[in-house]
């Protein structure tokens, strides 16, 4: 399942320009990981993600928000004592790069 979500990530995030590398564009994807693993431990509802990063002021570019709705489910999935535990960004990172 990871690998479908970072599949279909990486496809809708990739850099708008040509500057942006793919360690960047991994760390925007990691980034986005890890705020929706924040609003899981924040208690926000599933369906209430996007508005929830949105509300953060990412600092990601725009382009990657269009796959916060993709990648969500996938942190929602994972037990909560993972969630808690684990660094979901930091492993999304790892296997972007791999990529």
């Amino acid at each position: 399942m990871l690998r479908t979500a970072l599949a279909a990530f990486v496809l809708l995030a990739t850099p708008l320009a040509a500057e942006e590398t793919k360690e960047q564009s991994c760390q925007y994807q990691a980034d986005v990981v890890a705020a929706i693993q924040k609003a899981r431990l924040d208690r926000v509802k599933e369906r209430d993600v996007p508005q929830a990063v949105a509300e953060t002021s990412p600092a990601w570019p725009e382009n990657y928000n269009a796959a916060i709705p993709l990648i969500t489910p996938w942190v929602y999935e994972q037990k909560m004592r993972d969630v808690r535990k684990k660094d979901l960004g930091a492993a999304w990172l790892e296997l972007c790069l791999q990529q």
